[in-house]
């Protein structure tokens, strides 16, 4: 079943946004990329702990598709394939940047947890 195209039409701008970012990784994989610059689909899945390897393919399929992410395949064997934002996506990040500190704050307020995130390492 194919998924209908994210087109509209919508109720308001928040509504056409949230079609684009809706999916719990998405917000995550924009700012994953946009600390990192680039990332290969295994450092994306080491920085989210969490994501499946099929939900991670998933989203970053759909975020290629709307233009908000960069896939780029180098002539490798084995293929090295990097992720990075475009430029609207890098829009959509700053765009979030407010959400971002609302949510901070409700996390400060409630004393909820956040999950460690291992150090990427190096080599």
């Amino acid at each position: 079943m194919a998924k209908r195209p994210r087109n509209g039409p919508y109720i308001c701008g928040i509504d056409a946004a949230l079609d684009v970012v809706s999916g719990k990784w998405k917000g995550l994989i924009l700012w994953e990329l946009d600390a990192h610059g680039v990332r290969r689909f295994a450092e994306l899945r080491r920085g989210l702990p969490g994501v499946s390897e099929k939900m991670l393919t998933q989203h970053l399929r759909e975020m290629e598709a709307d233009g908000l992410v960069h896939r780029k395949v180098h002539a490798e064997v084995p293929p090295r394939v990097e992720y990075s934002l475009t430029d609207h996506g890098r829009t959509l990040n700053q765009a979030l940047g407010p959400l971002g500190v609302w949510g901070t704050e409700r996390m400060r307020r409630e004393g909820s947890r956040t999950v460690e995130v291992a150090a990427p390492s190096a080599g």
